[in-house]
C-alpha cells in the first residue's frame, strides 16, 4: 500500500503530532499502513521520536522539517515516520535501546534509520540543518545514510537484524526467577547513596534530574533498615529542589531537570508525571520531619495542577512547553524592572524571600530562586509571600503561554491520581480527593465497549488499546481512592484491570506481563516493559498494584501472583538495577507488606487523622465503621477486628501488633 505523497498527521491524536502537520515532509503516523508502504517501496525508514515539551525537538523541526529543501530530501529518500513517545512509549524504549546499544548518548529527539521492515541499522539525536557543534548537518547525514544503504544494505540488514535480537534479549527475554532477599534493596541503596551530591542534593553532577525511583529506593531502605541518612539524603534533595531555580516560585510545579549541578537553570518544561511524584515524595517528607516548605509547596503545586492542567474539570493534560515565543523560559524569568512593576511598593520586600540570578552562559532573563535563610522567611511569613507571588502570577498571566499537550495518557494520571488522593488526606482537603475522583472517572469512562482502556485521550478520540503500565496505575489509583473515600467500588474496578492485564497482557506461563497487548498489530518487539525512565517501569507498577490489590482484599491468590511476578522481573533485573530500580523498590513492597485497618467513629474520628498525617508506601489504610456487621477485612492469619470499640490494628506480614486503642500510641507507632 502506498500512502499519499503528502503530510498524514493533521488528524492524530497527539498534540506533538498534529503540530508537524505543517511541515513539507511527507510524515505517516506509526501504523501497520506506514510500515507497509516501506516494505512496498523498499525503502529505509526515518523514524524520529520527540514529544510536545521537548525544546531540542522544536529546534530540529524549525531548522530541518520546516525546511523545504531538507525535507525534499527526506521525501525522496525515505519513508518518514513521526512518533510521540509519551504516546508510544512502547515503540520509543525499543530504538532507544538500540541506539545506546550502538554506544551513542540517547535523548530526545531521537533519530533513527530503519530498515524496510523496520530493524534499526543507525541512527542518532538532534542533528543540526548545517554543520556545528561538531554534529554533521541534517542533509549530508541522509545522503550518507542512503549511499550506505544502497551500496552496503546487505551488511547493513544483517547488523539490523543482529542488533534487533539483541534489543529483543535485554527487553522481551525470560530470566530465571530470583529469591526475593532484602539484600536487593539495601544494595541498590547503598550504590545509589554513594553517588549523591552532598553539597546540593540529587545525583552529583549535571544535568540534575529528580529521578523519583531512586530516591524511594533510598526511602524505602530508611522504612525497611533504618538507614537515616538515606531518609535525610532525600529530604535535603527535596528541599534544594524545592528552593532552586527548578522549581516554579511564581506559579507552582517543577521543571523536569536543570541543566546545572544546582538546582538554578532548569529546562523550563513541566511534566506530569514529575510534580505528581513530586507530590508524594514531599509528602513523606513533611510526615518524617515536619518542615512547613514541604507543606507549602505540595499546596502550591496542586493548586496550579488544577488551574492550568486540568482538562475540562476531569483529566489531566500531559505537560507545558519549555517555549513561548521562540524562546526557552521567557515566560518564567524576569528582571529587576518587571519585578518592580508587578509589585509596585511591595518590591522592597521581594529580596527577603527570593534572588534574581543570570548565570554564566545562561543567556535569557533572570531566574528566580531562594537561599534557605529566604525560604525560611517566606515559610514564617506566609501571607507576605502569598501576596508577592500573586502579584507576579498576575503580572505574568499577561505573557504569552507555553503550549499545553491537551493529550490525557492515562498512566501519568494514574500517578496523580494517587499523589491527589495521598496528599489530600494528609493535608485535609477533601478538594483534592474529589478532583482524583474526577479524573479517575473521566479514565473509566473511556473504556471502550470490551471494557479495555485506552493509553491517551485527546477531546473525543481516544488511542487503544492501552499499556500494561496504564492498568496497573489506575489499579494504584484506584486503590488509593478506595483508601481516601472508603468507597468499595474502586476495589470492584481495580481487580476488573487485573483480569485485563491477565487477558490481554500475560505472559505464556503467568510470570509476567509485557507493555504492550496481545492484539498489539504494529509493534516490532513486544517488550517487558522492565526499564525505568522517568517514571518507575510497568513492570514495578503492575507487582505494587498486585502488591496492594491482595494486601487490601486479602486475596491469598493475588498475594501469590505479585510474589511470582515479582521473584521473575528481579530475575531479570538482577544486572539492570540501576536501570530498573522500580523494580527493586517494587520487591520490597511485596516483602514488606504492611495493612492498618481502622474501627472508627466517622463522626469523631481519631485514629484516621493520625493515619493521614503518616503514609507510608508499605502500607494500605483500611477505614470501617464501629458496629459495622459486614465485609469485614480479614486479618492476616484469617481472624477479623473487633468493631465494638474504637481502635487500629497495624499487621505487618503475617504478624499483627495487638489492638491500639489509644491514638497517642499509633502516633509513636507509625511516627517512629
Amino acid at each position: 500500500m502506498i500512502l499519499p505523497a503528502e503530510n498524514l498527521l493533521s488528524d492524530q491524536t497527539s498534540p506533538y503530532l498534529r503540530q508537524h502537520s505543517g511541515n513539507p515532509v511527507h510524515w505517516r503516523p506509526w501504523s501497520p499502513q506506514s510500515l507497509a508502504e516501506a516494505r512496498q517501496t523498499q525503502k529505509p525508514i526515518l523514524l524520529s521520536v520527540g514529544y510536545a515539551a521537548c525544546h531540542w525537538c522544536h529546534v530540529m523541526a524549525h531548522e530541518s522539517f520546516e525546511n523545504e529543501d531538507v525535507a525534499a530530501v527526506m521525501n525522496r529518500l525515505f519513508v518518514n515516520i513521526k512518533v510521540d513517545r509519551e504516546e508510544r512509549p512502547d515503540i520509543d524504549q525499543i530504538y532507544m535501546a538500540a541506539l545506546t546499544a550502538m554506544g551513542e548518548q540517547g535523548g530526545w529527539p531521537l533519530t533513527m534509520f530503519l530498515t524496510p521492515d523496520a530493524k534499526p541499522f543507525w541512527g542518532g539525536t538532534y542533528f543540526p540543518r548545517e554543520t556545528r557543534y561538531g554534529r554533521p548537518g541534517f542533509i549530508q547525514v541522509l545522503e550518507a545514510v542512503n549511499k550506505a544503504w544502497q551500496e552496503k544494505q546487505q551488511s547493513l540488514a544483517e547488523s539490523a537484524e543482529q542488533l534487533s535480537a539483541h534489543v529483543e534479549t535485554r527487553l522481551a527475554a525470560t530470566h530465571t526467577p530470583t529469591e526475593l532477599d532484602g539484600k536487593l534493596l539495601t544494595a541498590l541503596a547503598d550504590g545509589i547513596f554513594g553517588m549523591m551530591d552532598r553539597q546540593a542534593g540529587g545525583l552529583r553532577g549535571a544535568p540534575k534530574f529528580p529521578n523519583a525511583p531512586f530516591m524511594q529506593t533510598l526511602w524505602l531502605n530508611w522504612l525497611v533498615n533504618g538507614a537515616a541518612t538515606h531518609r535525610d539524603a532525600v529530604i535535603d534533595s527535596l528541599a534544594h529542589m524545592l528552593r532552586g531555580g527548578i522549581y516554579d516560585h511564581v506559579g507552582g510545579g517543577l521543571a523536569r531537570y536543570a541543566t546545572d549541578a544546582e538546582w538554578l537553570v532548569p529546562h523550563f518544561e513541566k511534566m506530569l508525571y514529575d510534580n505528581a511524584q513530586l507530590l508524594r515524595q514531599a509528602n513523606w517528607a513533611l510526615a518524617a520531619n515536619g518542615n512547613e516548605l514541604f507543606r507549602v509547596r505540595i499546596e502550591e503545586t496542586v493548586i496550579w495542577l488544577l488551574r492550568e492542567m486540568r482538562i475540562e474539570g476531569s483529566g489531566f493534560a500531559s505537560s507545558l512547553d519549555a517555549d513561548s515565543e521562540g524562546e526557552e523560559g521567557l515566560f518564567y524569568t524576569w528582571n529587576n524592572a518587571e519585578v518592580a512593576e508587578a509589585l509596585g511598593e511591595d518590591s522592597a520586600k521581594f529580596a527577603s524571600s527570593f534572588t534574581l540570578s543570570a548565570p554564566v552562559n545562561w543567556e535569557g532573563k533572570p531566574i528566580i530562586h531562594q537561599t534557605p535563610a529566604q525560604t525560611a522567611h517566606e515559610v514564617e511569613h506566609r501571607e507576605e509571600t502569598t501576596r508577592l507571588k500573586k502579584a507576579l502570577l498576575t503580572a505574568r498571566a499577561h505573557r504569552v503561554r507555553p503550549g499545553r499537550d491537551d493529550k490525557v495518557l492515562v498512566d501519568w494520571n494514574g500517578l496523580l491520581i494517587v499523589a491527589l488522593a495521598e496528599t489530600g488526606r494528609t493535608l485535609g482537603k477533601p478538594e483534592w480527593i474529589e478532583a482524583a475522583e474526577a479524573a479517575c472517572a473521566f479514565i473509566v469512562d473511556h473504556r471502550d465497549e470490551d471494557g479495555r482502556l485506552p493509553h491517551s485521550i485527546l477531546g473525543d478520540r481516544a488511542l487503544y488499546p492501552a499499556l500494561s503500565s496504564d492498568y496497573a496505575s489506575a489499579i494504584n489509583a484506584a486503590i488509593a481512592l478506595y483508601e481516601a473515600t472508603g468507597k468499595t467500588d474502586y476495589l470492584k474496578t481495580a481487580r476488573q484491570f487485573v483480569d485485563m492485564l491477565d487477558q490481554w497482557y500475560a505472559d505464556t506461563d503467568g510470570n509476567g506481563y509485557f507493555l504492550t497487548a496481545s492484539d498489539s498489530n504494529d509493534v516490532p518487539i513486544r517488550i517487558r516493559g522492565d526499564v525505568d525512565e522517568a517514571i518507575p517501569s510497568a513492570t514495578s507498577q503492575i507487582i505494587e498494584a498486585l502488591v496492594r490489590l491482595a494486601n487490601v482484599t486479602g486475596s491469598i491468590e493475588l498475594q501469590e501472583k505479585a510474589w511470582r511476578v515479582a521473584e521473575h522481573a528481579a530475575g531479570r533485573s538482577s544486572r539492570q538495577q540501576y536501570g530498573q530500580a522500580g523494580i527493586v523498590n517494587a520487591c520490597t513492597l511485596a516483602m514488606n507488606p504492611m495493612k492498618l485497618v481502622i474501627v472508627e467513629d466517622r463522626n469523631a474520628p481519631e485514629f484516621v487523622p493520625v493515619a493521614n498525617r503518616y503514609p507510608d508506601p508499605r502500607r494500605v489504610d483500611i477505614i470501617i465503621a464501629r458496629d459495622a456487621a459486614n465485609e469485614l477485612p480479614a486479618l492476616p492469619g484469617g481472624a477479623y477486628p473487633s468493631t465494638e470499640k474504637a481502635g487500629a490494628y497495624l499487621c505487618t506480614g503475617l504478624s499483627c501488633l495487638p489492638i491500639i486503642t489509644d491514638p497517642d500510641e499509633l502516633t509513636r507507632v507509625l511516627g517512629g
